[in-house]
């Protein structure tokens, strides 16, 4: 598995192949995946966190079974743009997950990624519950829209 740079994914990706949306957080990981087209983020149930192994092992079934060529994960840098704990957590779980699987990696800025969700799932008059269950997918969606707008632009300015 190797860490890539969004340039360096769009350089690799060829037609019809999707990525995956990450939102790692304690408890959960939110799972977002792309159309075939790569420009529309759908959220997916999120996958509740046991330990690394059995999390790996549900993700890596979830990468098989949707085909995904990447996944792109948030990374929770503090608003000041420095790393906290939880940008170590994810770059360790990155790590951890190289062992595993050759599906490539790339780190995505994840900053106010769930705020916005919130914010769209109040405005969607989701009920405070349901958001609580929703909010890590609704993240992810968001990062790797983010990232699939990115990815859009750098295709465009290649023709």
């Amino acid at each position: 598995m190797t860490v890539l740079t969004i340039e360096e994914l769009a350089a690799a990706l060829q037609p019809g192949q999707a990525v995956a949306g990450l939102d790692l957080g304690t408890k959960t990981i939110g799972l977002a995946m792309s159309d075939l087209g790569r420009r529309l983020a759908s959220p997916r149930p999120v996958i509740k966190r046991v330990k690394f192994t059995k999390d790996a092992e549900v993700l890596l079934a979830f990468a098989q079974k949707e085909k995904v060529f990447a996944f792109i994960i948030g990374l929770p840098v503090n608003m000041d743009g420095s790393s906290g704990p939880r940008v170590q957590a994810t770059r360790a779980f990155v790590r951890a997950m190289a062992e595993k699987t050759d599906i490539p990696f790339i780190f995505w800025d994840e900053r106010l990624s769930t705020v916005a969700a919130e914010r769209a799932l109040l405005e969607m008059d989701v009920s405070r519950a349901k958001r609580a269950e929703r909010i890590d997918s609704a993240a992810a969606s968001f990062i790797l829209q983010g990232a699939l707008d990115r990815l859009l632009s750098l295709t465009a300015s290649e023709s």
